[in-house]
């Protein structure tokens, strides 16, 4: 089962693509692992990926697309993946779509955490992080015992800077230009599964499941 995980910042889709990749028993596969990897193992596509991130500049699709397209020819990825975090433009959908197409295969299903706005950036402006283990709460859904002491370490908790509702509402704004427009182009491919992100974690997963029925 080949599968991609979309949604706005702060749906769950990581936290959804994990579960789904458990029960399938298929490699979650997030285009930032992939990246630190092949930086980490100073591979030839890491190398020409750091050049552009030690500048500040974008990795551009084309080698966006490399990595991930080498990362799916990996051996566990034969029975299917999950891909979280890529494609996030139609490009890179389009790019993605001929590189599995040379390896005679195809994503199955776009499967889509579907979120409000206002509901994102209360569930993210809520959120609170641990300064010094970086265990995460969130101040209505998941507090610490002690308010604003972490229950692991006794470390001080904050709202991080990625969580201020500025840079949420920035980071949506972004998502709907670039990223939404992938619903339409795997809806028109009749692969798109779109899913209640509101409802309870487990709820969501179950959805899924009942949806792609394996």
């Amino acid at each position: 089962m080949r599968l991609i995980m979309l949604g706005a910042p702060g749906a769950g889709k990581g936290t959804q693509a994990k579960r789904v990749a458990a029960k399938y028993n298929i490699p979650h596969i997030s285009t930032g692992d992939i990246f630190r990897a092949n930086i980490k193992n100073q591979t030839e596509l890491g190398l020409k990926a750091k050049e552009y991130m030690d500048k500040g500049l974008l990795v551009p699709d084309d080698l966006v697309v490399d990595i991930v397209a080498d990362r799916l020819l990996q051996d566990d990825c034969k029975e299917g993946f999950i891909l979280d975090g890529f494609p996030r433009t139609i490009p890179q959908a389009e790019s993605l779509d001929k590189a599995l197409l040379s390896m005679k295969t195809k994503i199955d299903y776009a499967i889509d955490i579907a979120v409000p706005d206002e509901n994102i950036v209360r569930r993210m402006s809520g959120r609170r992080a641990c300064l010094k283990c970086g265990a995460t709460y969130h101040i209505k859904y998941n507090p610490p015992k002690t308010e604003d002491i972490c229950d692991t370490c006794l470390g001080e908790i904050v709202l991080r800077d990625d969580d201020k509702e500025e840079t949420v509402l920035k980071r949506l704004g972004i998502y709907h230009e670039q990223t939404k427009p992938l619903i339409d182009y795997y809806n028109a491919q009749d692969i798109l599964i779109s899913v209640d992100g509101t409802v309870d974690i487990d709820d969501v997963t179950k959805s899924i499941i009942e949806i792609l029925g394996v």
